[in-house]
């Protein structure tokens, strides 16, 4: 949630002092946020024409409504052997954002590739969606894991999309829950003459990343590459993957 405030004078640090002082934000406030909306303009002779300086003033305030979402977390993270925990949430109209910054304890909250913190997740999901059932998304994130989690998966889809490209032979990577295959499939409709699909299913589906219809490999050894791509996936044991093996192959995530 946002407070803010508009404050004008006859320069921006007249404007910028009477936004604050009508804002009236609390000293607990650890940053104020300034945007100057409009400059200002002289008047012509000093008489003629002119306009006041324009600045707006705001700060973000914890939503009382999810207090109780706050201490459902702390209740489950008690367990994971962590006492303390600043937890803020912002909402929008119809999604929820909670970030939780609990000193050097991130490693026990997030869990081996993320999954504790998807399964804290989804049950925040559930406790939010029982009482708030407008808001359609809810996203829980622990200092910025989720920022460096997506850029290691765009980085992982690139190269191995290169190698795709490359050899021309298709790349498997290890099961991924719905959001980070999103991600990848995003990542490779920028890549040019490959593309990615999906087989398995449930904790097991993984993504495919293969050369399009009609592209042939930019290597024309045909070196075939055998063993790991790297630490995330596979490519063809001398032959190329077949993805009717597994499962029918799907662009959904």
């Amino acid at each position: 949630m946002i407070k803010e405030a508009i404050g004008t004078g006859a320069s921006i640090e007249e404007a910028k002092t009477a936004a604050l002082e009508a804002l009236n934000a609390p000293e607990v406030v650890e940053e104020v946020k300034i945007d100057v909306i409009d400059l200002g303009k002289k008047k012509t002779l000093g008489i003629f024409g002119g306009s006041p300086a324009k600045v707006r003033a705001y700060y973000e305030v914890e939503d009382d409504r999810f207090s109780g979402v706050r201490e459902y977390i702390m209740s489950i993270i008690g367990y994971l052997g962590i006492e303390k925990a600043d937890i803020k949430t912002t909402a929008t109209d119809d999604s929820v954002s909670v970030n939780i910054s609990c000193g050097d304890d991130y490693g026990s909250v997030i869990g081996r590739r993320g999954e504790t913190l998807d399964a804290i997740q989804y049950l925040v999901r559930l406790f939010i969606n029982r009482d708030y059932p407008e808001y359609k998304h809810i996203s829980l994130n622990v200092g910025n894991y989720r920022e460096k989690r997506e850029a290691t998966l765009k980085s992982l889809a690139k190269k191995n999309a290169a190698r795709v490209r490359k050899y021309g032979r298709s790349v498997v990577l290890e099961p991924m829950n719905p959001y980070e295959r999103r991600i990848i499939h995003t990542t490779i409709q920028e890549v040019e003459g490959v593309t990615s699909h999906s087989v398995g299913s449930d904790e097991s589906r993984k993504v495919v990343i293969a050369l399009a219809d009609g592209v042939k490999p930019t290597n024309g050894s045909g070196y075939q590459n055998k063993g790991r791509s790297d630490g995330r996936g596979r490519h063809g044991q001398g032959k190329k993957y077949d993805s009717s093996a597994a499962s029918a192959p799907s662009r959904e995530p």
